[in-house]
């Protein structure tokens, strides 16, 4: 087996508004799919939107709960000036700024802000950076 991850689906409290957020706000490309779903390609993985309430009663649990979902949705962008772009884009699109970007533990720079449906969104400048030797 070769593991991977190649889709994440979030239940989302109102598709039609998540869908917009993340097409026309954030420019996502969205594939053709049936009304009660949205899927966006992705470079190597797809993003799925689901209304949460189908999504839990798919899963056999509750859609009931509230605060950290305990995920975040990485963005990765080349350059500092792109983390701030996209942060910058999600705020005019309706998302919420959690983080202002800033320079981080690790050595990369990165920022947070909440979607429609409070699931929090990482844009940063890389994933794994060099750091110096200590």
């Amino acid at each position: 087996m070769q593991p991977r991850i190649s889709m994440l689906t979030l239940g989302v409290r109102d598709l039609e508004r998540s869908v917009r957020f993340y097409e026309q706000g954030l420019g996502f490309p969205r594939m053709e799919s049936p009304p009660e779903v949205a899927f966006f390609p992705l470079n190597g993985s797809w993003l799925a939107l689901f209304g949460r309430e189908s999504l839990a009663e798919d899963a056999g649990i509750s859609a009931e709960g509230s605060g950290f979902a305990g995920i975040t949705i990485a963005h990765n962008v080349e350059s500092e000036v792109a983390v701030d772009a996209v942060i910058d884009q999600a705020v005019t699109a309706g998302a919420r700024l959690v983080k202002p970007a800033q320079k981080v533990f690790w050595g990369g720079y990165s920022g947070y802000f909440a979607d429609p449906d409070d699931y929090l969104v990482v844009p940063e400048d890389s994933l794994m950076r060099p750091r110096p030797a200590s």
